[in-house]
């Protein structure tokens, strides 16, 4: 029982990260349009919640030719935070047949 909520806690979390990858992905794109009005409350909220994260890879990875390259990085981090949730998530399921 226990470990069916913790499998479904890990899957919800993981799920989540992957509702922020869209985000993400939408901030990433959006970065493209120098001359959007990130005062408008919708692109605001899309960038108060992605630069924290972003800014976390920005000083690893100065920008190359005007291309931030430190995006990728969080793509790659975020990606390896799913893989691990879902990896314990399955392991909590009893998917590796060890403990069950």
């Amino acid at each position: 029982m226990a470990t069916e909520l913790v499998s479904t806690v890990l899957q919800v979390l993981a799920q989540t990260l992957q509702i922020y990858s869209l985000v993400l992905i939408v901030r990433v794109l959006l970065s493209w349009f120098p001359n959007l009005d990130w005062a408008n409350p919708v692109l605001s909220t899309v960038s108060s919640i992605t630069d924290p994260y972003l800014n976390a890879f920005r000083g690893l990875i100065p920008p190359l030719g005007g291309l931030d390259l430190s995006a990728i990085l969080a793509f790659i981090a975020l990606s390896l935070m799913q893989q691990l949730l879902m990896s314990a998530s399955f392991a909590f399921a009893g998917g590796f047949g060890m403990y069950g």
